[in-house]
């Protein structure tokens, strides 16, 4: 299976961005999507994650009430909607798929991933 993550972009503070990630060579229907990110000299970090049914979802502390996960099965393609991006939201934007259903936190357990998409919040 192959994700393609887009979407990014340059926007400034307290503004709004959403990204999509597009599945394509298999139905994700029964994987679970995750996203993370890594900022320039840090480490990858979990953002988000989602059950292949869509029924559970899971956040950063620091990103809870201001991102929201969701996925349409039909489209294949998972999104993340980002409001209110503070400058600590720049980075590069991942999106990754599990083998299983279930959601984790972990990028370790996630066997596919997408290119990234460059997410820039100026203040």
């Amino acid at each position: 299976v192959q994700l393609q993550a887009f979407g990014g972009g340059s926007v400034q503070a307290g503004g709004s961005l959403r990204l999509s990630c597009a599945g394509s060579g298999r139905s994700l229907n029964l994987n679970a999507l995750g996203w993370f990110r890594q900022a320039l000299g840090k480490e990858r970090e979990f953002v988000a994650t989602i059950s292949a049914s869509g029924g559970t979802t899971y956040y950063a502390d620091s990103v809870k009430g201001r991102f929201t996960i969701s996925r349409d099965n039909r489209k294949n393609t998972a999104y993340l909607q980002m409001n209110s991006l503070k400058s600590e939201d720049t980075a590069v934007y991942y999106c990754a798929a599990r083998v299983s259903p279930g959601t984790s936190r972990s990028a370790g357990e996630y066997a596919y991933w997408g290119q990234g998409t460059l997410v820039t919040v100026s203040s």
